[in-house]
């Protein structure tokens, strides 16, 4: 198999993660800040998840590069 296809592939898979995650997010009954804090530790929890998530997938790729033959 190529190693552009395994990326790629690992690219989908990141990206149904992502989208499954913000999907999960609720939107706050009102607009008010308080509502906002009331949900800032899930908030704060998505913001490690996806910086988690994109330190992994930046060093899939930085792997993939390093990789000789394809």
């Amino acid at each position: 198999m190529n190693k552009t296809r395994v990326e790629n592939l690992t690219d989908a898979i990141v990206a149904i993660i992502l989208t499954i995650m913000v999907l999960e997010i609720k939107v706050p009954d009102t607009p008010r800040l308080s509502e906002i804090l009331h949900d800032l530790p899930y908030l704060t929890a998505y913001a490690v998840s996806v910086i988690f998530i994109g330190v992994a997938w930046y060093n899939h790729h930085y792997m993939f590069s390093l990789v000789k033959k394809s």
